[in-house]
């Protein structure tokens, strides 16, 4: 490390420290600093190097040293107050709560040391003339800790009536304690609505809403809560993810996914924090975290995975169920350290109970995908259908008739469950003598099963059912077997196949040989044939007469004709679809959604809703691409709706990404969000995570991000980015993603991740033909950097969106841009890397050349303005810029300066100011706010150079324009603009009072920042 000469060094040093992240290099550097600060031979900068080492300690997971820079302190003190600063003395006494509370997590410092610490602070507070607030709440946690609930109501109720002083935790921390000693006495409303202003954000310090969101967690699942809990998931992870001393919050988040059936999310974050396994710094947190852990691998080798390996300490590999063992001794062996020092068993129950919890939601979906090498944890395996009448076992075999009525009845109805009713029949009927009826359904079903492979066994299935008499079903089955041949690929094949037993049926049910169900069965088998055919020729006119009059004539078989036979209803229903499909073969797009929408709703009418899902996924895709958005709407709607249990997790996922841009379109961000969220846990369940999954990641973070909920948002997207690809779903999607996460991670102030994001995504957009949207990421990347303090490379993008806004002719892109190069070449370093000398004289030439750039850009522009709307724009854009140019001119002028270059600078930034406010004024109304602001920066800057009277006019001027007029005026950007009104009130009457108060205001100007 670079040697420390002096105190300010030393100071420096420690503030760099202090921004460091938490952990043992920065408790290093805090040691090394102790060290030089002794050097100094200054008392107070030991005193401050202790008190940092103390902070940085107690925010690690080395808490436990913390205790002897709080003691040296403390002697110091008792030695030598008078060393001690005002901040230091209010410093000293602040962490006594850190100590105390510090003790509690440490169990071999006995208890009566700890009582007789609280007694001292308690002391100590008094002497210094504190309130009781913070020796109370003290004394609560001693209670709370060691499960003395009488004790600790009373200091409980004795801290919230103590007044709130300078030694008081912060609103967010005692907020934070409050709830969480509600939460433990099982009153989770009472907590959440404690939390809420901290959970809202009213109130924030370095550990909250981090705790607090952690904490909520567990109360709103027990609430029923389950979205709330699923948000503060995302946003108090995001926040306790790199922050080494909230081992415990980070444990309260490994428990939500064990007990939200995230399983494998749990283990995801396991996996980034394998130290947490083995820190030994804070007792307390580590038994949080085992007992989650082991929590966790119980859930885990519950569901039969014991034996997978899953991440734990370093140095060997662990299955779950050895992690189990392991986690739960270690987590009781702490429990008990605590228990034996206590003089309690309540530490020990609490873990054993919390070890102990059940899931309270089965699955909740969390919109996130998991890490590569972290597969799902797949949910139990449903139990084996149940048929509806009894199936006791006969001599400990199946009862075999039972199950062949349910296969039936089943069939019969066309109820799901059918062929799995089919295969248990047949699994039970092994080995038993059947007759060939019995054994032609069960292998018609077999080959139902089995789709294109099915060939053979429908053969052998028509075989039987002529075997037992049946020679109309027999027709059937090889009708089934001639369209599944069609489906693999051999469509030709298949119509010759099927011609056959379409004409021997026709004749048998002509001759009374067969009945209707059956012969309208191979009339569908020939119709669906046909009908593909027509699908693999769609210019063939001839094909698609054909495959037509085959449908039609299932119709007039059975149309009028269907009485109490779901089968038959289920033909004419099919065959109304079928028609519909027709129709958009043939281009007729409004015919085939009229079609698809009867056919789909005759199959509701017949009581089998789920064939109708199929028909009402194509007829919204239809309504979508005919602009009937409310029918697309409500036909993805009835198809949710009508899929029920029996809808499959592809489809589930494809309905609702559907739903989601159709609903969102329309502007319901949050109903399109749980769309979104929806489709990618179904896609996930699909074994689509990367293709569909992450076009649902990147919708939901999308439309979670216009409900202004950036952290879920930003957590969403980052996990939808590395599975989105510019192959699979198009570079734009990845712009986009990228694009939002850019804008997420700005509003949450991470500008430096904010601008990699945006510089990604313009890197990408470069390539295209289109360069609007690559000079908008360069411009935001500007910001970004800017923000985040890197000068040179804002700089560097600025330019970069500049020269991109010349070429596309968009001149106030252009003219923001040079704007934001001039005040980024004044505060720091310009894009060659040359920093602004003392005074700031060197950065002001180029930032006085960017501006005048600026100016010139946009009266060149007024010159060529294509129509009124762009010349407004443009008036605008060149006050904004006077204004600016005025700003930037008074911001130059550093402390100290002289009185004639001051002035000097003064005098140019005033008529940079007064050409400002008479641009506005020729915008007229609609400029009045900006044209005001301009005119009282006139005055200010008039007062300053000591023309009170000027000054004093414009004041007056100001007041005037505004005077008889409402808050929001009329027009303009006045409009919907309620708090601009008021300020400009009020800044003219202040400055009036300024005036007032300095009569004599000619004694030249006075540098401002």
């Amino acid at each position: 490390m670079s040697e420390i000469t002096d105190f300010d060094a030393l100071r420096r040093a420690m503030a760099e420290n202090a921004e460091q992240p938490e952990g043992p290099a920065r408790n290093a550097r805090a040691e090394e600093l102790l060290t030089a600060a002794e050097k100094l031979n200054i008392p107070l900068a030991v005193i401050e190097a202790l008190g940092h080492q103390l902070k940085v300690y107690n925010y690690s997971s080395e808490k436990g040293k913390m205790f002897v820079p709080f003691a040296r302190l403390l002697r110091m003190w008792d030695e030598r107050p008078e060393d001690f600063d005002e901040y230091e003395t209010h410093s000293l006494h602040w962490v006594f709560k850190w100590v105390s509370s510090g003790m509690l997590d440490q169990p071999h410092i006995p208890l009566a040391s700890i009582e007789k610490w609280l007694g001292e602070m308690e002391r100590r507070y008094r002497l210094a003339g504190h309130s009781e607030r913070a020796v109370r709440s003290a004394e609560h946690s001693v209670a709370a800790h060691v499960g003395d609930v009488a004790r600790a109501e009373r200091a409980y109720a004795a801290w919230l009536a103590a007044d709130r002083d300078s030694m008081a935790d912060c609103h967010a921390c005692e907020l934070h304690g409050q709830g969480w000693w509600q939460a433990e006495l099982g009153r989770d409303a009472e907590a959440l609505e404690l939390w809420r202003p901290v959970l809202d954000g009213e109130y924030a310090c370095a550990h909250e809403p981090h705790t607090a969101l952690a904490s909520s967690l567990v109360p709103l699942l027990r609430l029923g809560r389950t979205d709330e809990a699923r948000a503060n998931h995302l946003r108090g992870f995001r926040l306790v993810r790199a922050m080494e001393s909230m081992r415990g919050a980070y444990a309260e988040h490994v428990e939500f996914c064990a007990l939200t059936g995230n399983e494998a999310r749990g283990l995801e974050l396991l996996a980034e924090r394998p130290a947490y396994f083995t820190d030994d710094g804070h007792p307390q947190s580590k038994l949080e975290f085992m007992s989650v852990a082991a929590l966790l691998m119980d859930r885990l080798t519950g569901l039969g995975l014991g034996d997978r390996q899953v991440p734990g300490p370093a140095g060997r590999e662990w299955t779950a169920r050895e992690l189990a063992a392991h986690a739960r001794a270690e987590a009781l062996a702490l429990a008990a350290r605590f228990d034996e020092r206590n003089g309690t068993t309540y530490v020990s129950e609490r873990a054993r109970a919390r070890m102990a919890r059940k899931p309270l939601v089965e699955r909740l979906p969390l919109g996130v995908r998991l890490s590569p090498g972290v597969r799902p944890v797949p949910p139990p395996a449903p139990p084996p259908p149940v048929p509806s009448v009894d199936a006791a076992p006969v001599a400990g075999r199946p009862d075999l008739p039972a199950l062949l009525a349910e296969a039936r009845r089943l069939s019969d109805t066309l109820r799901p469950g059918a062929v799995e009713a089919w295969a248990a029949a047949a699994a039970a009927a092994e080995g038993v003598e059947l007759d060939p009826r019995d054994r032609a359904e069960m292998a018609d079903h077999e080959a139902m099963s089995l789709g294109p492979e099915g060939v053979a066994l429908f053969e052998r299935a028509a075989g039987l059912y002529a075997e037992a008499g049946d020679p109309g079903e027999a027709l059937a089955a090889r009708a089934r077997g001639a369209y599944v041949r069609a489906l693999a690929g051999d469509v030709a094949g298949a119509v010759a196949a099927v011609a056959g037993p379409y004409e021997e049926v026709l004749a048998l049910y002509a001759a009374g040989g067969t009945g209707l169900r059956q012969t309208a069965s191979v009339l569908m088998g020939r119709a669906r044939t046909l009908l593909r055919r027509a699908h693999e020729e769609p210019g063939s006119d001839a094909v698609r007469a054909e495959a037509e009059a085959a449908v039609r004539e299932v119709l007039a078989l059975v149309d009028g004709r269907t009485g109490e036979d779901v089968r038959l209803a289920a033909r004419a229903a099919e065959a109304r679809a079928m028609l519909g499909e027709l129709a958009g073969l043939a281009g007729d797009l409004e015919a085939a959604a009229e079609l698809f929408a009867r056919g789909a709703a005759a199959f509701v009418a017949a009581g089998l809703p789920w064939f109708a899902v199929e028909y009402e996924a194509r007829l919204a895709s239809l309504a979508h691409h005919l602009g009937d958005m409310a029918e697309a709407e409500r036909a993805l709607r009835a198809a949710l709706e009508h899929g029920g249990a029996q809808l499959e997790a592809p489809g589930r996922a494809q309905l609702h990404l559907q739903l989601a841009e159709l609903v969102g379109g329309r502007g319901d961000a949050v109903e399109a969000a749980g769309h979104a969220l929806e489709a990618a846990h179904w896609a996930d369940e699909a074994g689509e995570s990367a293709t569909l999954g992450a076009w649902a990641r990147q919708q939901l973070g999308g439309f979670l991000l216009r409900q202004g909920r950036w952290a879920e948002a930003a957590e969403v997207l980052e996990s939808a980015l590395p599975e989105l690809t510019a192959e699979t779903h198009g570079d734009g999607a990845v712009v986009q993603t990228l694009w939002w996460l850019g804008d997420c991670l700005s509003e949450l102030g991470e500008h430096r991740a904010a601008a990699e994001r945006r510089l990604q995504a313009a890197d990408i957009a470069r390539h295209w033909p289109e360069q609007q949207d690559h000079a908008t990421l360069a411009h935001l990347a500007g910001e970004s950097l800017a923000e985040a303090g890197l000068s040179a490379e804002a700089d560097r993008a600025y330019a970069r969106a500049g020269a991109l806004w010349r070429e596309l002719g968009n001149v106030p892109g252009l003219i923001r841009s040079l704007r934001a190069r001039a005040w980024l070449a004044l505060d720091g370093r310009d894009g060659q890397g040359r920093r602004g000398g003392p005074d700031g004289r060197d950065g002001l030439e180029d930032a006085r050349g960017l501006m005048a750039d600026a100016v010139r850009a946009c009266e060149a522009a007024l010159d060529t303005a294509a129509d009124e709307e762009s010349r407004q724009q443009l008036v605008a854009e060149l006050g904004h810029t006077h204004r600016q140019f005025g700003d930037l001119l008074v911001r130059s002028v550093a402390e100290g300066a002289e009185e004639a270059s001051a002035r000097a600078v003064f005098e140019e930034a005033l008529a940079q100011v007064l050409l400002s406010a008479e641009v506005f004024a020729s915008l007229g109304e609609g400029a009045l706010h900006s044209r005001t602001g301009s005119e009282l920066a006139a005055g200010r800057l008039e007062a300053d150079l000591g023309r009170p009277a000027d000054a004093a006019a414009r004041a007056r001027a100001v007041l005037a324009a505004y005077e008889g007029q409402g808050d929001e005026g009329i027009g303009g950007e006045r409009t919907g603009n309620s708090e601009a009104a008021p300020a400009r009130r009020a800044e003219a009457e202040q400055l009036l009072r300024l005036l007032a108060d300095q009569p004599d205001a000619g004694a030249g100007p006075t540098p401002r920042r």
